[in-house]
């Protein structure tokens, strides 16, 4: 399992280990502490987090967003809830 993050620092989204602690950021090099960071979702393989983190800067780019709103995230989770659902 793997879950989808944002830096405090730079706003780049990236993901990590679920059991994981700390994360690097590739971009701005601020260490996150992931018990901190908000989750925007938990997805199962790393090849969907990476896909995942690109849509999710994409759209926001696209919409001249800075974030996502609660109702959003919850969105999103649920979309995905029903895309696994559909996938099995």
């Amino acid at each position: 399992m793997f879950l989808i993050i944002r830096c405090p620092g730079c706003r780049t989204f990236g993901y990590v280990d679920r059991f994981q602690q700390w994360k690097l950021c590739p971009v701005c090099g601020e260490a996150i502490d992931v018990r901190q960071a908000t989750a925007y979702m938990e997805v199962d393989e790393y090849q969907v987090a990476e896909r995942i983190v690109t849509q999710l800067e994409e759209y926001l780019h696209r919409n001249r967003k800075k974030d996502f709103s609660p109702e959003e995230i919850r969105a999103l989770r649920e979309q995905y809830a029903q895309w696994i659902r559909t996938k099995a």
